[in-house]
């Protein structure tokens, strides 16, 4: 594709020189017929000449489109690869990749690098392929007229390359480039930061800080676009002069030659272009390597560290798990490499059907445990075994399939309501509704205009947290699968304690045969638990029923139950 576009651009640019010369010929020719005539015309070289004429600009027209397209297609399909292996990038990236990077340094390379890509770099190789080839054509069209400025272009040239173009003044215009870039990150996300916390900064009056702020990270940003665009200019006035010399060389030549007028009138018009030309071919080569620095922060996504295989040659059956059997066996991680670790030596195993509590207090580790089961964060050392299969040895996909989890923070997507209780439209309508009842949700969404196919806003805005996390339960109701995780799975309900009783109790019969494994803060919600564990410091420090654990006064859940008034 790039060599076919070459190709058509450079024929056009050929059809283009040729004119100039079909031009001055025809010109010349009409001057000797008038001689010739008497002052009068001959419409036959009218007729020869203009149909001439009248091709080239056709062939030309149609180079210059397919050539065009050529170019567009090619970099628009290179563009979408990389946007589309970008995505891929981001979208299997583990956990700490989110936590290390900030979001307005994705945000920017997603949206100012990938339209530099999709827009600006397309025009520069277009525009700079074309003005290389027409600067080409222009020297040519003067050594045709006048052999002699042959012997002036070679000193130009070694000045032009040794002095115009320093190499020096091009890569600090890269590295410039590079800083002007990077220092646009930190505007998007502080813009994203007051979006999202703006009543916050206005309930404590802090709107004048925030906007001095932004002001001093613009003004990082334009110390380095303002040196950008001064190099820029620089770099014209040296190729003014240049271009005033060549001017002057093919006058001269011109008329010291004794050519012919019409010849002559092809070099200096020739000439005239050169400065023009030439400022705008070191313009686009410049602009060319510094936005292909938008390309070099794409490619960085590549090598964005990725989680472990989606699928693997091992796979469990359809069935598995079967029991829901889970099994910590002297287990250890971290969030990250560097990190202290957030589980130590955790042995323990949860029994199919048990309804397992966890508790502990902030930072205890509660939910790491949740984020090792799903592989969210890879052990560094021990192992997890749900039915008998390290769950290391199998994809991301088989093991996030077969486990369900209500989230503390629960989550909705932009579209339907249908779709967020049943993303791949596996269950009937009848289902959804009977999981939306045991969730206590069906009268709130048969009240609602459109039902089941109410438009949920963006991230679920124009429902409660309360709701988007019943929504979420109802989504678990729909799975039934043989592991159930809840992470504060009813913080957020905003109703009276009778619903968040009734709510534990839908849970404790809708996943009866299933392993419940429920982390909170509010004791009361997991007194009715087979077992539980108590965490402190990424440790277990006690793990036994509700009854034993209570009638040791001794112990740390006593005391946290004694501080919740249970006791």
């Amino acid at each position: 594709m790039s060599l076919s576009a070459f190709g058509f651009i450079l024929l056009s640019t050929a059809a283009a020189t040729y004119g100039n010369i079909w031009l001055s010929a025809w010109s010349k020719q009409a001057t000797i017929d008038e001689q010739e005539r008497n002052g009068i015309q001959n419409r036959d070289t009218t007729n020869k000449y203009l149909s001439g004429y009248g091709g080239l600009g056709g062939i030309q027209s149609v180079a210059i489109l397919i050539g065009a397209a050529s170019i567009a297609i090619a970099t628009l399909n290179a563009s979408e690869r990389f946007h589309s292996n970008m995505l891929y990038k981001i979208i299997g990236a583990p956990m700490w990749f989110f936590d290390t990077t900030p979001l307005g340094r994705l945000m920017n390379k997603f949206t100012k690098d990938v339209d530099t890509a999709d827009i600006t770099l397309p025009q520069n190789i277009r525009s700079g392929l074309n003005i290389f080839l027409n600067t080409l054509s222009a020297i040519f069209n003067i050594a045709y007229s006048t052999p002699l400025f042959l012997i002036f272009i070679a000193p130009v040239t070694v000045f032009y390359l040794d002095f115009t173009l320093p190499l020096p003044i091009e890569s600090h215009r890269c590295q410039l480039k590079r800083l002007e870039s990077v220092s646009r990150s930190p505007i998007y996300s502080k813009f994203g930061e007051v979006i999202t916390g703006s009543t916050t900064i206005r309930a404590f009056g802090l709107q004048d800080e925030f906007i001095s702020e932004s002001h001093q990270k613009i003004n990082d940003n334009q110390k380095a676009y303002y040196p950008f665009i001064s190099s820029s200019l620089w770099i014209t006035t040296r190729l003014e002069t240049i271009g005033s010399f060549i001017i002057f060389a093919s006058a001269v030549f011109a008329v010291a030659s004794n050519v012919d007028p019409a010849i002559a009138g092809l070099c200096i018009s020739s000439a005239l272009q050169i400065t023009v030309l030439l400022n705008f071919l070191v313009r686009q080569a410049s602009d060319l390597e510094s936005n292909i620095v938008s390309v070099e922060r794409m490619s960085e996504v590549n090598e964005t560290p990725q989680e472990a295989a989606w699928q693997t040659t091992l796979r469990p059956t359809k069935e598995w798990p079967t029991q829901g059997r889970v099994e910590f066996v002297n287990y250890e991680t971290r969030y990250r490499e560097g990190l202290d670790l957030v589980l130590r030596g955790i042995s323990c195993t949860f029994n199919p059907g048990e309804q397992i509590g966890i508790v502990g207090r902030t930072g205890a580790g509660k939910s790491s445990l949740t984020l090792a089961l799903f592989r969210l964060i890879e052990p560094t050392s021990g192992k997890i075994i749900i039915d008998g299969q390290d769950i290391t040895e199998i994809g991301l996909h088989d093991l996030r399939s077969k486990i369900t989890i209500i989230p503390q923070d629960p989550v909705l997507f932009s579209g339907i309501l249908r779709t967020n209780l049943d993303p791949f439209d596996a269950h009937t309508d009848q289902q959804i509704w009977d999981s939306l009842e045991s969730a206590h949700l069906k009268s709130y969404v048969m009240s609602l205009p459109q039902g089941l196919q109410y438009e949920v806003a963006e991230e679920g805005q124009n429902f409660s947290v309360g709701q988007k996390q019943l929504i979420c339960l109802a989504r678990a109701l729909l799975r039934k699968t043989k592991i159930l995780v809840l992470d504060e799975a009813t913080a957020a309900v905003d109703f009276i304690v009778e619903t968040d009783d009734l709510i534990q109790k839908t849970i404790r019969q809708e996943f009866a045969d299933s392993t419940v494994i429920t982390i909170a803060h509010r004791l009361n919600t997991i007194m009715d638990s087979t077992r539980i564990v108590v965490l402190d410091k990424g440790q277990i420090v006690e793990f036994d029923s509700p009854e034993n654990l209570m009638a040791h006064t001794t112990s740390m859940f006593y005391s946290m139950a004694k501080d919740a008034g249970l006791t």
